[in-house]
């Protein structure tokens, strides 16, 4: 085939970073490069809006309980906020429990199979609720939702890095990541038009919110059988020749790409003793305590400024509309400049000068034009930060441990942002917005701190790569070989971290 007369790719680069393309040792012909884009432009269509999908109805589905309550669920099952806040939390659990073994196994059973039945089955749950009339029964309902998310979002990180580049990755986390502010905006706009369906069937509005929801993410789970690509091979888009391309330039830029290895516990452990890894979980922690926070009880803020329901529902839309833009905008320049750590800072300073905002002024407006600073810059900072984690580790298992990591952490602050919001503290929430406030500053500072130590492992690596590589001298390749690739993982001198 024509690819084999110009690339080269038994060497891998020596910054696999760098555009993603060939570098030391390996060239590409103008017509093959003109092919990669074709290829990955295919790429984006296939399964861009495919996973965009499945996170959209997740985050729908697990944040319209706050809807929900507006419409009137607490009042008819008449429970208390502290029950409130046990039945937001409960779904946590089971979905931190099912992130880390959920991305260990997604490769053998296969995110084509996986993907779809979680959407389908979750949607059935999101139903059930518009039919629970006891407390009791709407926490089992969340346990089971939460066990059937847990696997989606760490899961489509993962699958994701399957088919990008490192540094084409955090504009595609973006892309189906945005879809959490737009199920925000969407979430608080359908459930204004779905609340006046009060009465109808002698249901409440707050019923039909789940009936209809969970109904949408059932039908389009069972559409996910037909137009999710397992690998990149599985893309009907794509011809033979650009498959290949693909294939190679994807190896070249993880040469442990290929399922050569099997699992083992000392890629969860290379995983959980890497630096970079517990700052970047510190950091995931700390976003997941003012994203959920913000996910869940904005609705309920708004409503404290004086709104009524339907004005509550419709302004919770706008800060979501605003955090849409700054999410792909703040994940294109992360990739078009191959940098986590300062995207993630910026984002982090943004929503730190918007709870300042809200921590001094008094104005209503003002305080509601904060949420557009918060929401912004808090629903902007995951993409960089997932893709600042998966790109810097290696191989396959570490990284599927990395990811599901990062996302457990996200959770577990998901749990605490439940206590946080209860209502003898409102209408303003000052302690809590301090710790949220605090919440910003901590990432923004670790992200600076974690750039510099991968750029310090980096030069280390560097300077020991002749002592690194000696147990591998036997293989005659001067990276050492596969065998060097899998064992080292991203500690090969070669492997360049991501900044």
């Amino acid at each position: 085939m024509s690819q084999e007369k110009h690339l080269d790719y038994s060497t891998p680069p020596q910054d696999a970073s760098n555009d993603a393309l060939p570098a030391a040792g390996t060239t590409m012909s103008a017509e093959d490069q003109a092919a990669v884009r074709r290829a990955v432009r295919k790429i984006d269509l296939a399964v861009v809006p495919v996973m965009t999908m499945y996170y959209f109805l997740s985050f729908l589905d697990r944040a319209n309980i706050g809807n929900a309550r507006i419409a009137g669920l607490q009042t008819d099952l008449g429970f208390s906020d502290h029950q409130y806040q046990i039945v937001v939390t409960v779904l946590f659990v089971p979905y931190i429990a099912a992130e880390l073994p959920s991305n260990l196994l997604l490769r053998y059973l296969g995110p084509q199979i996986v993907m779809p039945t979680l959407l389908s089955v979750w949607g059935i749950v999101v139903m059930i609720q518009g039919f629970i009339t006891t407390y009791e029964g709407l926490i089992v309902a969340r346990a089971f939702l939460g066990a059937l998310e847990g696997p989606m979002f760490p899961g489509i990180v993962l699958y994701l890095s399957g088919f990008y580049t490192r540094s084409e990755l955090s504009v595609r986390i973006a892309m189906f990541f945005s879809a959490a502010s737009l199920s925000g905006a969407f979430s608080g706009l359908l459930a204004a038009g779905i609340q006046e369906m009060e009465g109808l069937g002698g249901r409440r509005g707050w019923q039909w919110i789940f009936i209809i929801e969970g109904l949408f993410s059932t039908v389009c789970g069972l559409i996910g059988y037909f137009v999710t690509p397992g690998t990149p091979r599985d893309i009907r888009l794509l011809s033979e020749k650009e498959k290949d391309l693909v294939m190679a330039r994807l190896e070249a830029d993880r040469p442990s790409i290929n399922p050569s290895d099997s699992f083992s516990f000392k890629y969860v452990k290379q995983s959980l003793t890497s630096i970079h890894v517990v700052l970047v979980f510190i950091m995931f922690f700390c976003v997941g305590t003012t994203l959920y926070g913000i996910s869940l009880f904005l609705p309920s803020l708004v409503r404290d400024f004086g709104y009524s329901r339907n004005t509550t529902q419709l302004l919770s839309a706008g800060p979501y509309g605003a955090a849409f833009f700054v999410t792909l905008l703040s994940a294109y320049l992360s990739d078009k400049y191959k940098t986590r750590g300062i995207p993630a800072a910026i984002l982090m300073l943004i929503a730190a000068i918007g709870y300042i905002m809200y921590l001094t002024q008094t104005d209503r407006n003002v305080l509601y034009g904060a949420f557009f600073l918060i929401v912004s810059g808090v629903f902007a900072s995951p993409p960089p930060i997932a893709a600042w984690m998966a790109n810097n580790s290696e191989p396959y298992f570490t990284r599927a441990t990395s990811v599901a990591m990062g996302f457990v952490a996200t959770n577990s602050g998901g749990i605490l942002s439940t206590w946080l919001y209860p209502t003898n503290q409102g209408p303003r929430y000052t302690t809590t917005m301090r710790l949220n406030l605090a919440f910003c500053i901590i990432p923004l500072a670790l992200a600076i701190v974690n750039a510099l130590i991968l750029s310090r492992a980096n030069k280390i690596k560097k300077q020991k790569r002749d002592q690194l590589l000696a147990p591998y001298s036997s293989s005659g390749q001067a990276d050492g070989g596969l065998q060097a690739w899998m064992d080292l993982g991203d500690k090969h001198p070669d492997f360049k971290y991501a900044l």
